[in-house]
């Protein structure tokens, strides 16, 4: 019989897992490895995941990594989102999501306009114009408008988007700079070739030494792959497996790590998009389903391992405004603990601003 995991324990260990129990002296791009990549929507977001996660961390760190392409800005990776990952992973991770890229491509609104179009034709054009620079995926659609004139310039921008394995390069990305979204193929930015045979199996391991233990409907809600049944089967042999409140069984690592539920967890600042929060079927290991679905659009907050709240900066010259939204109303010492630390995250987003303002207030 199978040991159940409560959901305080689940909540436990993935913290652990992902770095959230306490800071680490851990190089970032070893976090990031570690972490199968970090969402990246929003330039800034990952600058903000590895500050609540590594003592003393410099935004100066990651910035030169993906000046000097030891990370890059993956633009269809899982669940066709962009990622930040390191070089190898993107090499190796981004085959492996192409069935995930084609299957979401068929059922985008753009594939519906490009009806009867020759798409290889368009992937080739795209490559063509690629090959002479990065293009903002707009202009590239504009570009591609002048072979296609009867056909809709943006659907047509977005094939290569889907289809092709692509990166957004710096300035993209990097700490204190703006820039336009340009695009350039991984394999060109890189100076490598993707991996021939990469292996499914070694990313689901991973993703259950960073998001276990978990169930099949687990892996495939983060990563959009099929299959996932049949991988499990197959690693089998080398996993534990438990079972959950409800039932289900979940499959883990050999040494993934379990400390006390009873374990005190901190008050943690969370991006938007945090893997964290999307990377299981049954995400009330780490939040209330009754607000599931806010937690992405703001960054979220965690009090006592839960996101019990989100939160968005506002920033106007040399101040800023961190306004925080509670789910519920805290203890005296939590709601002291989310002041401090929006304080501290008000520091390193906006250093050296004269003022800061610290809001906070009970959603209703």
């Amino acid at each position: 019989m199978s040991e159940v995991l409560s959901r305080r324990a689940l909540n436990r260990s993935l913290l652990a897992r992902q770095l959230l129990l306490h800071r680490v002296e851990m190089p970032a791009l070893d976090v990031i490895e570690r972490l199968v990549g970090m969402q990246a929507q929003v330039p800034t977001d990952p600058y903000t995941a590895l500050w609540s996660r590594v003592e003393g961390f410099q935004p100066k760190e990651l910035s030169e990594h993906i000046a000097e392409r030891r990370v890059v800005r993956a633009v269809t990776l899982m669940r066709t989102t962009i990622h930040l990952v390191s070089a190898r992973d993107a090499l190796a991770i981004r085959p492996l999501m192409q069935p995930v890229a084609e299957r979401a491509w068929r059922y985008s609104p753009f594939a519906r306009l490009l009806a009867g179009v020759d798409i290889d034709a368009v992937i080739a054009a795209s490559l063509e114009l690629l090959a002479e620079r990065p293009h903002v995926p707009r202009d590239l659609g504009r570009r591609l408008a002048e072979r296609w004139p009867d056909r809709d310039a943006n659907s047509l921008g977005y094939v290569s988007r889907f289809l092709v394995p692509l990166l957004q390069p710096p300035p993209r990305g990097l700490w204190g700079t703006g820039g336009l979204a340009y695009v350039e193929t991984i394999e060109r930015w890189l100076g490598r070739p993707l991996d021939s045979d990469p292996s499914v199996d070694d990313l689901v391991l991973r993703y259950l030494a960073a998001f276990g233990p978990a169930t099949a409907k687990d892996v495939q809600v983060w990563s959009w792959l099929t299959g996932i049944r049949e991988v499990l089967e197959r690693l089998r042999p080398q996993l534990r497996t438990f079972r959950d409140e409800r039932g289900r069984e979940l499959f883990d690592v050999p040494d993934g790590p379990f400390p006390d539920p009873e374990t005190p967890a901190p008050v943690r600042f969370l991006p938007e998009y945090d893997n964290i929060a999307l990377s299981h079927d049954d995400r009330t290991r780490v939040v209330d389903r009754t607000f599931a679905e806010p937690i992405w659009l703001r960054g979220s907050i965690l009090v006592d391992g839960f996101i019990r709240g989100t939160w968005r900066i506002d920033t106007k010259r040399r101040s800023s405004t961190i306004t925080i939204r509670l789910f519920d109303t805290l203890t005296s010492s939590d709601h002291a603990d989310v002041g401090a630390e929006a304080e501290r995250l008000a520091a390193f987003l906006v250093p050296g601003s004269d003022s800061r303002e610290i809001v906070i207030g009970v959603q209703s």
